[in-house]
């Protein structure tokens, strides 16, 4: 049973993404060949024949924002995958997403620092390393990274 919430990259940013990116590029727009992109606007993998693009999206900068923190210098922007087009995001309790593979959590404070990160090796291992990880007062939120580039895939929140 999943006790945590992933949260896709929200679809008013999305909207914007769709135009401008975080780096300030449009967005290229194709349409994926193989299938398989991890997708962050409905956390699954894409299909074959999707439309999809790749932008580049700054998550706790984003975060931040809407919290009012200064991220510092752990305001980073990296490549994503979504949707071309407005999808239905994420399926209901669909549970953890892209847990098949080596993943390292990230832990920030309020106040938008780092507080340390996990390496999480096997599906069975989520659950039981975010309960670790919201266990310390000071953790606001986790970002959920790929190991082989580094690259955000979700994030999940202190519950309220």
């Amino acid at each position: 049973m999943t006790t945590h919430t992933p949260h896709p990259v929200p679809g008013a940013v999305l909207k914007e993404l769709r135009t401008l990116d975080d780096a300030g590029r449009p967005p290229v727009p194709r349409t994926d060949d193989e299938g398989g992109a991890p997708l962050r606007c409905c956390l699954r993998h894409s299909e074959q024949g999707e439309r999809i693009a790749l932008l580049s999206y700054a998550p706790l900068r984003r975060w931040a924002a809407e919290t009012g923190v200064d991220p510092g210098a752990y305001d980073e922007q990296g490549p994503v995958f979504v949707h071309a087009e407005k999808c239905t995001g994420p399926a209901p309790g669909a549970g953890l997403p892209f847990t098949r593979a080596h993943r390292t959590l990230r832990r920030y404070s309020a106040d938008g620092r780092i507080l340390g990160g996990r390496l999480v090796e096997t599906p069975d291992g989520f659950e039981p390393a975010l309960t670790e990880a919201f266990a310390d007062p000071e953790v606001a939120l986790v970002h959920v990274r790929a190991v082989e580039y580094g690259c955000f895939l979700y994030e999940v929140r202190r519950e309220r």
